[in-house]
């Protein structure tokens, strides 16, 4: 039994650094479309949390929800989507956009209440080089790719909270207010078309 599991965690954690199961079945896409990066946060425990949420199928065509790539606190980056296929990361703008997930807790495990919803888990610098790594080398493999926003700038529907039915809010705020824009934008070339980046 013991064995079993300890095998189960050392699949799991290979699986971080492979594809999603499901990748081939994701609708493909020209590189040429791609224009935006979206910066999300998993809102999870963990990377290996992330990876059960993402291999889960929620669709017709037997795909889920996930980014392309998944970053986590320690620098090391995973690509779980090919960048030709078109990630379900984001209402709307799945076509022409790069989903990059970074580890970190958000608002979990209490998305959606009330007293929940400021961010506390800050990004490492580690993390934050290892993205703008993976951003300079995105930028290199797709000429096209041009702007970078935020999750919550996409995707800025409100929602009843869990606790208080007559108060609604934000149903998504990834990657939040503790994001380093400024650090990025200094290291990058794409333009920023967030609210918050409109702030710097």
């Amino acid at each position: 039994m013991l064995k079993s599991y300890f095998l189960q965690i050392i699949a799991l954690s290979n699986s971080l650094s492979s594809l999603l199961p499901y990748n081939d079945k994701l609708e493909p896409r020209k590189l040429s479309n791609i224009q935006v990066v979206v910066i999300h946060c998993t809102e999870l425990p963990d990377l290996k949390t992330a990876r059960v949420y993402g291999e889960k199928v929620h669709y017709d065509s037997g795909t889920g929800n996930s980014g392309h790539y998944y970053i986590s606190k320690q620098g090391q980056t995973h690509q779980w989507v090919k960048n030709n296929r078109i990630a379900h990361h984001v209402k709307d703008h799945n076509l022409n956009s790069i989903g990059i997930e970074l580890d970190n807790l958000g608002r979990y495990p209490n998305w959606h209440k009330t007293n929940a919803q400021i961010m506390h888990d800050k990004y490492t610098q580690i993390q934050i080089n290892a993205l703008i790594e993976l951003i300079l080398s995105l930028k290199k493999q797709i000429p096209t790719l041009k702007y970078i926003t935020g999750h919550e700038d996409l995707d800025t529907r409100l929602i009843k909270s869990d606790n208080d039915p007559e108060i609604f809010i934000r149903r998504k705020m990834d990657p939040g207010k503790l994001f380093p824009w400024d650090k990025v934008m200094k290291k990058i070339t794409l333009i920023n078309i967030g609210s918050l980046g409109k702030q710097l």
